[in-house]
């Protein structure tokens, strides 16, 4: 076999290829070096961040600034729960009422029959003052109606009646009485009012 010389050709080209990996060798290692040092950083950053959140956390203004939002969102929360169990409490009581206004209305009408029997009248009467009485614990109130003047808010005309006697808008007659709790009405009366 022959040998091959050593000529300056070849070593030249040995040189170049020998330069062209040392030149592969450093890019592969500034290349898997940058993932480092991007590591690195994000760490960096991660540390910086958890200080920052750690000193927020052991200052005090900032504790207290938080706690006045804390204790100011539970007495927003506080104040709204009891208005919202009054309004519960306030519709509840104004249902039970309703319903039981046909009841002193069958009352009424009873109490204008004429009747025989004393006794029963007289029982009938008794029922009748037990219900006012508890309406009236209750808050429930009669809104007055004849002689007054007619107020859209309270009254429900049904009839003009033409009576001389009367001044105009004033309630002539009334056909059903109507209810009030505390400010609110519960039924308007059902009125006649004098042309």
């Amino acid at each position: 076999m022959a040998k091959s010389k050593s000529t300056p050709e070849n070593n030249d080209k040995v040189e170049a290829s020998s330069v062209k990996t040392e030149n592969e060798s450093t890019k592969n290692k500034t290349s898997s070096a940058e993932p480092e040092s991007e590591a690195a950083n994000n760490e960096q950053d991660s540390v910086i961040e958890s200080n920052s959140k750690e000193s927020s956390q052991n200052d005090p203004a900032a504790e207290q600034e938080k706690y006045l939002r804390l204790a100011a969102e539970y007495d927003n929360f506080r104040k709204r729960s009891a208005k919202e169990r009054e309004m519960i409490y306030s519709s509840a009581r104004i249902d039970v009422i309703t319903k039981l206004l046909p009841v002193y209305d069958n009352l009424e009408r009873a109490l204008k029959m004429e009747c025989e029997d004393e006794s029963f009248y007289k029982g009938v009467e008794m029922i009748m003052t037990q219900l006012t009485e508890i309406l009236g614990d209750m808050g429930v109130h009669v809104i007055p109606a004849v002689g007054e003047p007619f107020d859209p808010n309270r009254h429900n005309a049904v009839m003009s009646i033409e009576d001389p006697n009367l001044g105009e808008n004033i309630v002539a007659d009334e056909y059903q009485k109507g209810f009030t709790l505390g400010d609110r009405v519960i039924r308007f009366s059902t009125v006649g009012v004098a042309d």
